[in-house]
């Protein structure tokens, strides 16, 4: 009735444009309406509508904007106390927290980051190891006629085309995933690329966003990438199967980034900044480039409304918010975890005083 009645009142919408990348949620004339200030991950910036629209419909005098900039611009407005809060795939270090008044951090969600590519004739998905994954994006691999993709795909018909690799063109936590696990799988990238939010890439196209990234695979046939699996499914492109430690060719899935997370649930009950990527042999069922996405907000702030509603926002997401995720492809948190976030969320402050 709450919610009806408001939207009598007003315009009340759930806008989401991915070429502005922000959304609103229901948006109340009230002159006690409550602004919060989002931006950053674009990997979590799909499932961030739905929570931003749940939450509205039991609270429609607080209005949220999310901006889906990239991890790195999320930071960076987080650090220049812009915004509210950030969203970022790469959380902060020690020394980076070093550098910047007090945040608080923790995992909200976790999702598979998936290969995408554009081939014509494939019957089943490209497969395809770590070894070879690697050699592609350091400009070894250029061919889909190269010995290593057809060793691993014995049963395909490859095109005789080159590979055209497209990567993230700005600083981005879906990069950060990705090469993490690259680094983990190949001492080479280790070594000469590294990984981070943005890196020197070896070879490749730039696109801008996972937008931008999903656009150019769409449209240049023999292109390779690395997109989030929200984005690929979308856009109606296939994802490659990628072999993990035991030996299995795993297609990305919720249940795969779930295995994962339980593969190392012990570390993350120590540090949830622990990346789960490339599980060990013992989860079988494990999709190997998986990531957990974060928040990351400034630990105390000013203003007792936007601070106590920003708090029962981010107590929604990571609790029964987390239902909803698992409908986008998202992981749900396990319960370790989430009570790790709740404990996160009792240091938030206003004024230096605890939220009521």
């Amino acid at each position: 009735m709450l919610r009806e009645k408001t939207c009598r009142t007003a315009v009340c919408a759930i806008a989401i444009f991915s070429s502005f990348g922000w959304l609103t949620s229901c948006n109340s004339s009230s002159s006690s309406t409550v602004a919060l200030n989002g931006a950053g991950s674009t990997f979590v910036y799909p499932v961030m509508g739905r929570w931003i629209q749940s939450f509205s419909e039991s609270h429609a005098n607080v209005r949220i904007n999310y901006q889906s900039i990239g991890s790195g611009g999320g930071i960076q407005q987080v650090k220049s106390g812009t915004i509210d809060f950030g969203a970022s795939d790469a959380p902060l270090s020690d020394s980076d927290m070093a550098q910047m008044a007090p945040v608080v951090q923790f995992p909200e969600s976790a999702g598979p980051i998936c290969v995408t590519y554009n081939l014509e004739g494939l019957q089943n998905p490209l497969q395809l190891s770590s070894d070879t994954l690697a050699g592609i994006f350091l400009g070894k691999i250029t061919s889909w006629q190269d010995p290593s993709v057809k060793k691993d795909n014995p049963n395909q018909k490859l095109p005789n085309t080159k590979i055209i690799v497209v990567h993230r063109a700005e600083s981005s936590g879906t990069t950060a995933a990705f090469t993490t696990y690259l680094a983990a799988v190949s001492p080479e990238w280790a070594q000469t690329v590294s990984k981070g939010t943005a890196v020197k890439w070896p070879t490749g196209l730039g696109a801008k966003g996972s937008e931008g990234v999903t656009g150019q695979v769409k449209q240049s046939a023999g292109a390779f990438s690395y997109v989030e699996l929200t984005y690929a499914t979308q856009n109606k492109l296939p994802v490659a199967a990628i072999r993990n430690q035991a030996g299995k060719y795993v297609l990305p899935s919720t249940s795969g980034t779930t295995a994962a997370i339980d593969a190392f649930k012990d570390q993350l009950a120590q540090d949830a900044r622990l990346p789960i990527a490339n599980p060990p042999a013992r989860a079988p069922d494990a999709y190997p480039i998986s990531t957990l996405t974060f928040l990351i907000i400034p630990k105390d702030g000013k203003d007792v409304q936007k601070r106590t509603a920003l708090k029962q926002f981010l107590t929604y997401v990571v609790t029964d918010g987390q239902q909803a995720a698992s409908g986008l492809n998202y992981a749900p948190l396990p319960d370790s975890v989430k009570q790790l976030d709740l404990k996160a969320l009792s240091q938030l402050t206003v004024n230096g005083g605890p939220i009521q």
